[in-house]
């Protein structure tokens, strides 16, 4: 494809990525003001998204939010109705999938049953009329890279998963893509599986020198691997920012809601000095917290609290604490944590999450308990939409 070069595969990018702070650094991968329309429904809501070399991008959302479309559309497989796609400076617009300078592995793994190991790696390299010796050479390499030695032979459906899905990965790297696209790819995989491919993933990201752009509806699975995460609804992009970013400043009550637990408290500002603004909630709970600019007085907002930053005692908490009493109303046991939804005496239902630090708890909370909840001024998140 003219214009747009291969990549360093002796790069890596592990450290401080972050590009995109940097208004000069021109994106590998821009959408900009892409649109799609499905009969009546529309996919993708005027979409612009930048995307640096070297990150490990994941769109996260909802099913039907479009994330899935937007991919396809980068691949190759979907045109948009309006916007442009644009591939290191380039536009990709009419530029068949397999003169892209990308490779998408699929959910569902979409392995040629009839062939081995082996063959299925080499398969779009013999497509594409290479050298039968570099051709060996390179299946050589990414047997070797994703510890599938010894499984030359064997096919697919003498594998397991998580085999299957290590062979799938190497049959879209053998070709040395400028982008890898990855759809939900380890959805297939059970809990512990999936979590050790998730750091596997971020390895050969970095070995490789490449650019990931993964879609899952998996928070934790967002959370874990990418540099940063747009996230998406109905179409468009709600908030782009890295995972720490986004969980503890999301943008909207929205974001806030689907990103993790928590606790969300409606109310109107009744004062706002430089060291901090008070807030009486609709449910009768008043609360300091932190100031915010552009906020003034009577302005309505909502705070949002994630319930590990919320203490649990049957005991009064300090007067200088925001605190809330109420009735444990039930209670979840993690092993590592236990969560527990409590009904305060305002009438609201607020969560909290304690880590079980040790072996045996000498006075645990339990259902029906009454108890003590409480929060720092800065503990929570002003969201204003």
């Amino acid at each position: 494809m003219n214009g747009i070069n291969q990549p360093d595969h002796s790069a890596a990018t592990r450290g401080p990525l972050a590009p995109w702070r940097d208004r000069a650094a021109r994106p590998l991968i821009r959408f900009d003001a892409v649109s799609k329309r499905f009969s009546n429904m529309t996919a993708l809501d005027a979409v612009s998204l930048d995307i640096h070399a070297g990150e490990f991008f994941a769109l996260l959302g909802p099913s039907g939010c479009g994330k899935t479309t937007l991919l396809r559309m980068l691949a190759g497989f979907e045109t948009p109705d309006a916007g442009r796609v644009i591939l290191d400076g380039e536009d990709l617009a009419g530029v068949p999938p397999h003169r892209r300078p990308i490779n998408m592995m699929f959910q569902s793994y979409a392995l040629f049953p009839h062939l081995t190991v082996a063959g299925n790696v080499a398969f779009g390299l013999k497509q594409d009329g290479l050298p039968k010796a570099e051709i060996g050479a390179r299946v050589a390499e990414m047997m070797t890279l994703l510890q599938l030695e010894g499984l030359d032979a064997r096919k697919p459906h003498q594998l397991s998963g998580g085999q299957r899905q290590r062979v799938a990965l190497a049959r879209a790297l053998v070709k040395r893509p400028r982008v890898l696209l990855l759809d939900e790819p380890l959805a297939a995989l059970d809990k512990k599986l999936r979590g050790e491919t998730q750091f596997e993933l971020m390895r050969l990201k970095d070995r490789l020198g490449l650019t990931f752009l993964i879609v899952t509806h998996d928070q934790e699975e967002a959370m874990t691997v990418a540099n940063r995460i747009g996230v998406m609804n109905a179409g468009r992009i709600m908030q782009v920012a890295t995972p720490p970013e986004i969980y503890e400043q999301p943008n909207s009550r929205w974001v806030a809601d689907f990103i993790g637990e928590v606790n969300l408290i409606e109310g109107r500002v009744v004062e706002s000095t430089a060291s901090g603004m008070t807030v009486a909630g609709a449910s009768r709970i008043v609360a300091r917290v932190s100031p915010m600019q552009g906020v003034k007085p009577d302005d309505t907002v909502w705070i949002a609290i994630r319930p590990e930053k919320v203490g649990i005692a049957h005991e009064p908490p300090p007067l200088d604490t925001n605190q809330v009493a109420g009735v444990v109303w039930e209670v979840g046991y993690l092993g590592d944590v236990s969560v527990y939804k409590i009904k305060s005496d305002t009438g609201a239902v607020m969560r909290a999450t304690a880590a079980n630090v040790a072996r045996l708890i000498e006075r645990p909370v339990n259902v029906g308990d009454r108890v003590w909840l409480s929060w720092t001024s800065d503990a929570g998140v002003v969201l204003t939409r």
